[in-house]
């Protein structure tokens, strides 16, 4: 099975993420807390994936587009959002298939610790963000995924993969560590300016769900939470 194939588990993936403790009590509530007041605004969920985002930012009161890479995810994020928001497939390796500042906002969850390079992604957030726009996004700790991948050298980026169980199936995954001096340099020369960097802590009430997983994320770091300004 390729790596990163997330039609191959789709449903599985999505079930689990709705409502386990990195997902539903950590990064979700993270995410859509930096992204504020969405009420009024054109946003783009990037990496959409089934949709757990696009349906909290709808219920705000933006207007929603999604795009994902996954047939499979983007099949289950139609069910859930029924009509709701405009649902695209398109790949964040590739220029986006949006004009220039048709977006107010755009939230990436979880999706750029699998790129390689940030440079174009990142120059295409901009592009179609409107002057002033705001890209909030979650990714890996750097201090969490060097520690995971075993690597040497934290200062490099480098490709290193891990394996996940879901429904039953063992998947391959890969993912690339970027050091946060690099993460910070390509937002400044993608034309953003970083406003908000973020550890933030778990949902409470992951404390009496998933003992075990709140005293993880309270005391080792798992992402890192970014918003920036289109300059």
């Amino acid at each position: 099975m390729p790596e990163n194939d997330y039609d191959a588990f789709a449903a599985a993936y999505d079930a689990d993420n709705e409502n386990n403790a990195w997902n539903a009590y950590y990064e979700r509530p993270a995410t859509l807390a930096l992204a504020g007041d969405v009420a009024g605004l054109r946003v783009l969920d990037a990496g959409c994936g089934g949709g757990a985002h696009a349906a909290a930012l709808i219920e705000r009161g933006a207007a929603v587009t999604g795009i994902d890479r996954s047939a499979g995810l983007l099949d289950i994020a139609r069910r859930r959002l029924d009509g709701r928001a405009q649902l695209l497939m398109a790949d964040l390796s590739e220029p986006l298939p949006f004009d220039d500042g048709a977006f107010d906002l755009i939230v990436a969850s979880l999706v750029m610790h699998y790129l390689e390079d940030w440079s174009l992604p990142l120059s295409e957030f901009n592009r179609v963000l409107r002057k002033g726009g705001r890209l909030v996004f979650s990714t890996h700790h750097p201090f969490m995924d060097h520690s995971l991948s075993g690597h040497d050298n934290y200062f490099e980026t480098y490709r290193f993969d891990d394996t996940w169980e879901r429904g039953g199936r063992t998947i391959h995954m890969r993912f690339w560590h970027r050091p946060l001096h690099a993460m910070f340099d390509a937002l400044k020369s993608a034309g953003f300016a970083t406003e908000t960097v973020s550890e933030p802590e778990p949902d409470p009430r992951a404390s009496t769900l998933f003992p075990d997983a709140y005293r993880s994320l309270t005391t080792k770091p798992r992402f890192l939470f970014f918003s920036a300004v289109k300059a």
